[in-house]
């Protein structure tokens, strides 16, 4: 059986990845995936803290679940107004959107 320490690791590795994504990336859909990759290190938290400290109930996993579904329908939001700005403006660089102010 994986011990507990594994899994936070991997979920503190994923977040400071996601964070230093966002940070650098200046594509939107590069910020987006650096944006899903912390929310999903969150999900590894919540199953992983429920797996060990309460091993028969599922409030984690259900709490999971739910965060994994408004995770998707943030993405597909998300994924939706990155296509209307690239129809306008040809390019997704986030230095570019200052441009959309102006017109």
């Amino acid at each position: 059986m994986v011990q507990m320490e594994w899994y936070l690791v991997l979920s503190t590795i994923m977040m400071f990845v996601g964070i230093l994504g966002f940070l650098v990336r200046r594509n939107l859909l590069a910020m987006l995936i650096s944006i899903e990759l912390i929310l999903n290190s969150v999900d590894i938290n919540f199953a992983v803290f429920n797996r060990y400290l309460f091993p028969d109930q599922l409030e984690g996993v259900f709490f999971t679940i739910f965060a994994i579904g408004v995770s998707a329908a943030e993405t597909a939001v998300a994924i939706a107004i990155i296509i209307n700005i690239y129809r306008n403006m040809k390019n997704i660089q986030v230095k570019n959107l200052n441009k959309m102010q102006e017109e």
